[in-house]
């Protein structure tokens, strides 16, 4: 917690006093600028906010579906082409065809560009998230699948009423890295989004950050009271700003997430 206190405190802690003296545990000559200068424009903040949280829930929930039924998949035994498909996955990790033929791909046929579509389609599947999935679900008995079927179950009701509540530490620990990956995004915005209503929070604090190194860099002062534009404190309050939600979200989760990833990691 020391680190996180440390942070907190820095971003209410007075520019100058920190360039002279370090940082410290307390916060030195309680100062709000950092934060002022954050939300000079909070409506393009709380949209951002907006489209951020939109993403991540609508991303998380859908590559979340989709990694499980794929690891599913993998991991039946009679599934006939299950090493084939396996090998398919896995060379996307060895090769790529680059970003040029990628940004091409979702661009001029895709049209991801200025749309939601943009910020949720290029990160629905991770392979080694699909690996983590398989490696716990090979673990779950035949017997529970084979029951069902004698039962007159299909793969998607056995998939659906069987598999997935069997599944609830890898599905929180998988769902929990995928949120982090859609929350802590800024290169889609960067590359796809033109238009600032579709901007991300992080690429939104990006742009901040840009202006504020600018304007130190040119002499510029933005004044509030009678100091300059903060830089250091600046650079914390952003990373409280951005990590806030999801520290609330993590206790919740916890359990789940060191249980999924020792069931469900690789085996050697």
């Amino acid at each position: 917690m020391l680190p996180l206190v440390l942070i907190i405190s820095g971003s209410f802690s007075n520019e100058e006093a920190i360039l002279s003296k370090g940082y410290s545990l307390l916060p030195r000559q309680f100062d709000t600028r950092a934060y002022k200068f954050i939300f000079m424009n909070a409506s393009q903040l709380f949209s951002s906010y907006r489209v951020t949280i939109f993403t991540t829930l609508t991303g998380t929930l859908l590559g979340l579906f989709i990694t499980a039924m794929t690891a599913y998949v993998l991991s039946r035994r009679d599934f006939e082409w299950r090493n084939k498909f396996a090998l398919y996955f896995f060379f996307t990790t060895l090769f790529s065809g680059g970003i040029v033929p990628w940004y091409i791909l979702c661009v001029q046929y895709l049209h991801l560009n200025d749309t939601f579509a943009g910020l949720v389609v290029p990160m629905l599947l991770n392979v080694f998230n699909i690996i983590i999935m398989k490696s716990f679900m090979s673990e779950i008995p035949d017997a529970i699948t084979e029951s069902a079927k004698i039962d007159g179950a299909g793969d998607f009701l056995i998939f659906r009423t069987l598999i997935l509540p069997l599944s609830k530490p890898v599905l929180a620990t998988i769902g929990f890295f995928i949120a982090l990956a859609y929350w802590n995004d800024w290169f889609l915005s960067y590359i796809f989004m033109q238009n600032e209503k579709y901007f991300t929070l992080q690429f939104t604090l990006y742009r901040v950050l840009s202006i504020a190194q600018a304007l130190k860099n040119t002499s510029t002062s933005v004044v509030t009271g009678q100091s300059v534009l903060p830089s250091e404190t600046l650079k914390l309050a952003m990373t409280v700003v951005a990590t806030g939600p999801i520290l609330l979200v993590y206790p919740f989760l916890q359990k789940y997430f060191i249980r999924g990833l020792t069931i469900g990691a690789v085996k050697g």
